[in-house]
């Protein structure tokens, strides 16, 4: 069982903007704006000005039953805006449209890999709202000489998925946040690679301290940086008789701490009323038609992937983690060996996309069969394989010109005898070894052959080889 001395709980609130909308939440205007100028994507309606109304985007409301759907959530038939009032520069109109004691989806959860297995992480609540603008400061937001404002965000529609405080460390907190990331682009609903797609503000606490609420955590590795830092500075500030105070903390990206904003807002601050301009929303009847067409989410695709390709569960889990890469596997396993294709994919192609920072778009599926099909028929090594994804990516061309090209045929019967015997006669002292019981030394002669063979011969078979000749 996992242990958890210092007491660390954390809760993440994760603002998810439905970019893939063709217009903002209450108004018309367009929601592709994130190549084009500043505060040229604005309206009377966005930008609050006075007299203007705020009209519902029924896609926003079906987009909000569907996560609250995938994250097995209880869909309200009921559902209210409020205002949420407060003074920001980046809040044209004095208040935020939000959901308060009525949100469209509650109480479901997501399944994680946690510190000691599988750990469930509740969902609180799933509620729809108004993105504010966006503040571009000159350097650090502690050190800036001026703030501009562009309300091009103003008034997209964001969904705010809150978390019980059910997570343990930071890794967990990543963890949740791939996969929350995970299911929301198999809904394909929102593009995260877009600016200010997905950002994070984290709750946490540590045993005899208040808690600290952290904003401005833009990425999944920043949210682990901004978790680890600030349990070190809780841990600090009681281990030198000091009070941990509640308060909200600004997470500093380029230095990679948080820094003291505000003491921490309760929801009475907000005074939270309903909004007038917006009626009601009574939705029975439209989860069950919009659950019919949710597609099939991560956990119930690994599932089927063990299943249907009889994979390893640590495969199917790394190959469903991401939507491209679980399409991209099955369409590879439809036509060539399915284990295969899976350990391939997950142990070696992912992590050379990973080292050059590549996505999965990077590598053609014909190249994986090429490559698979020249394994199973065992005439290229693994280190073969290995050299001709990498050329690929690095180089590009087609596995067999590469194969040419290196000499990367595999290399078998007299070829390996004659390099396991002159191996075995240029080291006596390896050989002397091995015999002396020292099984390390065989390693060393397996070295040898395969320089000698330029990687193409087959590793299992010149250990046999040379076990053969040792007696």
């Amino acid at each position: 069982m996992y242990e958890n001395p210092d007491g660390v709980m954390i809760g993440l609130e994760v603002h998810v903007q439905l970019n893939k909308l063709k217009t903002k939440v209450f108004c018309g205007c367009s929601t592709d704006y994130h190549n084009d100028p500043p505060n040229s994507h604005v309206c009377p309606v966005c930008l609050g000005l006075p007299g203007s109304l705020p009209v519902i985007n029924k896609k926003a409301v079906e987009s909000a039953i569907k996560i609250g759907l995938a994250l097995n959530c209880n869909v309200e038939e009921h559902t209210q805006f409020y205002r949420k009032n407060y003074y920001y520069p980046d809040l044209p109109k004095g208040f935020q449209i939000t959901q308060y004691d009525f949100p469209i989806s509650s109480g479901g959860y997501i399944l994680i890999e946690g510190e000691d297995g599988e750990h469930r992480v509740g969902i609180t609540r799933a509620h729809m709202e108004e993105d504010p603008g966006r503040l571009v400061h000159e350097g650090t937001i502690d050190k800036s000489k001026y703030t501009l404002i562009d309300y091009n965000r103003s008034g997209m529609a964001l969904i705010e998925i809150v978390s019980d405080p059910d997570m343990r460390s930071p890794k967990e907190a990543r963890r949740y946040l791939d996969k929350l990331r995970n299911i929301l682009e198999y809904l394909d609903i929102f593009d995260g690679d877009l600016e200010g797609a997905l950002r994070v503000d984290a709750n946490i606490s540590i045993m005899g301290g208040q808690r600290a609420e952290i904003k401005n955590i833009s990425s999944h590795r920043g949210a682990e940086r901004a978790l680890l830092f600030e349990i070190v500075r809780q841990k600090n500030v009681l281990r030198r008789g000091g009070v941990v105070v509640q308060e909200t903390r600004h997470f500093d990206e380029a230095r990679e701490i948080t820094l003291s904003m505000r003491s921490k807002e309760e929801a009475h601050d907000y005074r939270y009323f309903p909004e007038p301009d917006l009626v009601p929303l009574k939705i029975s009847g439209w989860a069950p038609a919009i659950k019919a067409t949710l597609p099939e989410l991560p956990d119930a695709r690994r599932m089927r992937f063990v299943e249907q390709y009889s994979i390893a569960d640590d495969h199917a889990r790394a190959l469903t983690s991401e939507l491209k890469v679980a399409i991209f596997y099955e369409e590879v396993a439809k036509k060539a060996h399915p284990k295969t294709a899976a350990v391939w994919i997950c142990d070696v192609l992912k992590g050379e996309l990973n080292y050059r920072d590549l996505t999965i778009e990077a590598f053609k599926k014909e190249h994986m069969l090429s490559v698979i099909e020249l394994l199973v028929s065992k005439k290229i090594t693994e280190d073969g394989a290995v050299d001709i994804i990498r050329t690929l990516l690095d180089k590009g061309g087609s596995p067999i010109e590469i194969v040419k090209e290196k000499g990367l045929m595999k290399v078998e019967g007299d070829i390996v005898s004659m390099a396991a015997e002159e191996a075995i006669k240029e080291n006596p002292a390896a050989v002397a070894d091995f015999k002396a019981g020292k099984e390390k030394a065989l390693n060393s002669l397996v070295g040898v052959v395969m320089k000698k063979t330029k990687g193409r011969a087959d590793a299992r078979a010149v250990r046999e080889i040379l076990l053969g000749n040792l007696g």
